[in-house]
């Protein structure tokens, strides 16, 4: 098992939604978090004021799944969040060493 965690823009966050559930994946995690790369920050205008914002708004979505899907579900995230500009994200890929659905105590793959 692995667990796959992207930080994609909040604006290709619907799209990358919509390409996961097309897989057979049993759920998926989604929450913003504030971070960022290794690209130079910009700043940008508000209310004709520049300003640096530092630690922009990201989606984060974790998808723990059966180790074969892997590289559908990376590809998945990267074809809908790309957008060929600096600050797309990233995707991390770690292993799981087991899970547990606690309503049936199922472990392993099962428990996804």
């Amino acid at each position: 098992m692995i667990l796959v965690t992207a930080y994609v823009r909040p604006h290709k966050l619907e799209e990358v939604k919509s390409s996961l559930v097309l897989l057979p994946i049993n759920g998926m995690t989604v929450s913003d978090a504030r971070g960022c790369g290794n690209h130079p920050e910009k700043p940008t205008s508000f209310f004709g004021m520049d300003m640096l914002v530092s630690l922009p708004i990201v989606s984060k979505v974790q998808v723990a799944v059966d180790d074969d899907l892997a590289e559908d579900i990376i590809e998945a995230i990267r074809s809908a969040a790309e957008t060929g500009q600096e600050g797309d994200g990233k995707i991390f890929i770690e292993p799981l060493l087991d899970a547990v659905r606690i309503r049936t105590s199922d472990s392993g793959p099962e428990a996804l």
